[in-house]
């Protein structure tokens, strides 16, 4: 890619961008959010059309109009936020465009489904990406419908694959078999562009690294020639604090109270099988564990997003259980939901509107009921300019920016509201080391200012960096607790239902405080 130029209104995206990779290399893209990094890989896919530049495949000068292009140059892209079709099933979405047929000589249009399935299967097998072909996309979680965009790329044997951030809601042990898949890869003679935030996979697994900030190439280094902190300040152009500090907590009254709680999923099996937990004023605890062992369905409880079988949920000594969101947000509840476009944002909505979304009905955002469009958009320069969300202006539809950014956006607007209690998960998913950083700081402001702070990650060391307690949930159960300064080995055995180890609590009743 020689000298490409991007331009959106209002926004440079891309700024005289080269780049280039080798057969059997794994380069690395960095750069904070909004820095560039998807535009320049979509206009690599076809998605978009450069202003200006080239782009040369093999020694060939390619003209990229659309994906089908790019796939007949053999370039595969796996995006941050999911290209799959909902209402249709994980083999559906692999094998679309290129179809298993069967039928007679006469007759061959028609799609073989048993054999998508197996297909899907073998190569699901083959890389380690545990999916269930036959199970609809709307009924599986964020990191199944990664596994499925990570497959659906791999099923056109493609010779450049264009990974967007694969990683970002994959457990540590998934991301470890990603990074052996695109050694694999390698080897293989694969080239490999990744697209990351996580620094330590950088260093883990990439060749080469370039970053972007604001829209232009910094440099490109060997991986021998950088640390985490280097490419952290080359990223931000300062200095980052990677390890965040925080005073011990000062935990009083509970806020949270859930007791006895039974949760079934969407097939009607329960998966939260008899929790009781609190979380007092002024402390964070992380709940850690596998994905998929009930952390979903218990956060969508806790917000009115699905119904309680049996037990309670009481926020400030007022009885919430099965209420509705709204009333749950009303009672003093805030969500940093796991799916910022599913759950946190209106995609069509501008960044004022979408600031507004839990408040607009309040003055001064609306009066007689009629919203304050002068009032939307003061209010949103305001936060725009505190949380540092980059990509445009109050008027601009959140559609148009950057995961992370978007991220920025749920994590104003419920911070903001002041709420008792706040519900994080997956609060950092897709964020720049600096917004990590921001975002971090903001959760121990708000601990400290006397609110309950509910954390759910599959980041190994964010739960080990914020919680003042770590809950382990296994296959829908609190099975063990964790003070602070438990190691990372004991914390991946009780979230594996390992045994007991010196660090923690097991039998029940112990995390009930």
């Amino acid at each position: 890619m020689r000298n490409i130029t991007k331009q959106f209104p209002g926004v440079l995206a891309n700024d005289c961008i080269s780049l280039d990779i080798a057969p059997g290399e794994v380069h690395a893209l960095l750069g904070e959010n909004g820095a560039g990094k998807s535009t320049l890989m979509n206009i690599l896919y076809g998605l978009y059309t450069p202003d200006k530049g080239e782009i040369f495949v093999r020694g060939e000068r390619a003209v990229i109009r659309s994906p089908n292009d790019a796939i007949e140059l053999g370039i595969g892209m796996v995006h941050q936020h999911f290209m799959l079709i909902p209402a249709m099933t994980v083999a559906e979405n692999i094998v679309l465009s290129v179809e298993p047929r069967k039928g007679p000589p006469w007759l061959k249009h028609l799609l073989d489904l048993k054999r998508a399935e197996k297909n899907v299967r073998e190569i699901s097998k083959r890389y380690g990406l545990a999916v269930d072909p036959t199970a609809t996309i709307s009924s599986i979680s964020v990191a199944q419908q990664q596994r499925a965009e990570i497959l659906k790329a791999l099923y056109r044997s493609a010779k450049i694959l264009i990974f967007d951030e694969p990683t970002a809601v994959l457990t540590p042990q998934e991301a470890e078999e990603l990074g052996e898949i695109i050694h694999e890869l390698k080897n293989e003679g694969e080239s490999i562009i990744f697209i990351t935030h996580k620094l330590h996979e950088v260093l883990a697994i990439a060749d080469r690294i370039t970053v972007l900030r604001q829209g232009k190439s910094v440099e490109t280094i060997q991986r021998a020639d950088a640390t985490e902190q280097s490419l952290a300040r080359m990223m931000v152009g300062r200095d980052v604090v990677l390890q965040i500090e925080k005073q011990p907590s000062k935990p009083e009254k509970p806020l949270l109270e859930i007791k006895n709680l039974h949760v079934t999923d969407d097939r009607e099996l329960e998966s939260v099988r008899d929790i009781s937990l609190n979380v007092r004023s002024g402390e964070i605890v992380g709940i850690a564990g596998v994905d998929g062992n009930g952390q979903r369905e218990l956060v969508e409880a806790l917000t009115g997003l699905r119904k309680v079988s049996s037990g309670t949920i009481q926020v400030r000594g007022m009885e919430l259980t099965n209420s509705s969101p709204l009333r749950m947000i009303n009672s003093g509840m805030g969500h940093i939901p796991e799916d910022r476009q599913a759950r946190g944002l209106v995609l069509d909505f501008t960044i004022a509107e979408n600031l507004a979304l839990n408040d607009f009905r309040k003055p001064p955002n609306s009066k007689y009921g009629w919203l304050s469009s002068k009032s939307l958009i003061q209010r949103a320069t305001k936060l725009i300019r505190e949380f540092d969300i980059r990509g445009g202006s109050p008027e601009t539809p959140v559609t148009s920016l950057s995961g992370g950014n978007q991220q920025k956006v749920i994590v104003a607007r419920e911070v903001t509201r002041n709420p008792d209690v706040l519900i994080a998960a997956q609060p950092t998913r897709g964020l720049d080391v600096g917004a990590i950083e921001f975002v971090h700081k903001r959760l121990i402001q708000e601990r400290d200012e006397g609110k309950a702070v509910l954390l759910l990650s599959f980041e190994l060391e964010e739960i080990l960096s914020l919680s003042d307690r770590i809950l382990v949930i296994f296959e829908g159960e609190i099975i063990a607790e964790h003070e602070q300064g438990v190691s990372e080995t004991d914390l991946g055995i009780s979230m594996a239902g390992g045994v007991e180890t010196k660090n923690s609590n097991i039998s029940k009743g112990n995390y009930l405080k």
